[in-house]
């Protein structure tokens, strides 16, 4: 079972080395990170954008341009079409994000005739390795469904199960994130955690407990499910959180990182391939545990 990042890293560079796909790969973040990986073992990247300027950011590093494959992509629409289309055509198993908007990459990926939609819904995963906390969660989903309705949290819980099965975990624990334990019926994210408690079918096929409505401190502290007298199946264990809208889990995720020091990586899930985006503001090590996430899922997930 791999439980940590540094173990995610291991596995992408003990696994089959992945293909990656960069659209707009012309910024030198994004070069640093994926030559990083390349040496690492971890990915081989397709380098799709401004020729001119990437070999000059290689060899800036002190890299050969002539060791990687650049493909030339004028504008951002290009640069993404293109990118997408080696996913889909077999050339790289997984994708990442340059310099472009999200939004045109993800117009990309969500082109009926030639990009890689599925039928599930796309949804974004954060690993967060938290020293306080003793071990490692995904939060889920704090960048691309906004304000998700019940049917929504329910796919996006199932992403995030499929994500830990794919990293051996035998049994998982989830915790729809509330701002108490009482169902309200004038509070929806309080009665879509409860519906969601109870779908325990829907759920036994990933050995998933699902526990909610619930506060942050009961989701991931036993010590104070014991103060507060509160039992539930997996409630104080959780390996997944589940927020109620982006805005929770995009302050959650910040402040892991910003006041807990947490180790983080992030992974889009939900199209035929995974989507690595990565901020300007990440740590390169963060950089490198997302496209190591990147590979390690592509590998070992069947994502058509």
């Amino acid at each position: 079972m791999i439980c940590t990042i540094d173990g995610i890293l291991e596995a992408a560079k003990q696994g089959t080395t992945g293909v990656i796909a960069v659209a707009a790969a012309h910024d030198e973040p994004v070069i640093e990170a994926v030559v990083e990986a390349r040496k690492e073992g971890i990915a081989t990247p397709i380098l799709v954008g401004h020729v001119e300027e990437i070999s000059a950011m290689l060899a800036k590093l002190g890299e050969d341009p002539a060791a990687y494959e650049i493909i030339a992509g004028d504008t951002d629409q290009d640069c993404a079409a293109k990118a997408v289309a080696l996913c889909a055509q077999g050339k790289a198993n997984f994708l990442m994000k340059g310099i472009l908007g999200t939004a045109d990459l993800m117009r990309a990926v969500f082109n009926k005739e030639c990009g890689l939609r599925t039928a599930h819904l796309t949804t974004h995963c954060m690993f967060y390795e938290i020293p306080a906390l003793g071990r490692m969660l995904i939060l889920t989903d704090g960048g691309v469904n906004t304000f998700p309705d019940l049917d929504k949290k329910a796919e996006i819980l199932e992403n995030a199960a499929m994500v830990l099965q794919a990293l051996g975990y035998e049994e998982i624990n989830a915790a729809c994130i509330c701002g108490a334990e009482q169902v309200n019926p004038k509070i929806q994210s309080t009665v879509d955690a409860d519906l969601l408690s109870k779908m325990t079918d829907r759920w036994s096929k990933y050995n998933m407990n699902v526990c909610g409505p619930v506060a942050l401190d009961l989701a991931i502290s036993e010590e104070a499910c014991h103060h507060k007298h509160y039992s539930a199946p997996g409630a104080g264990k959780a390996d997944i959180l589940m927020v109620p809208n982006y805005e929770v889990g995009n302050g959650i995720g910040k402040a892991a990182s910003l006041f807990g020091n947490a180790k983080n990586a992030g992974i889009i899930l939900g199209a035929k391939v995974p989507i690595v985006l990565v901020s300007r503001a990440d740590s390169a090590y963060s950089k490198l545990a997302s496209i190591a996430a990147g590979s390690v899922l592509a590998a070992r997930m069947n994502l058509n």
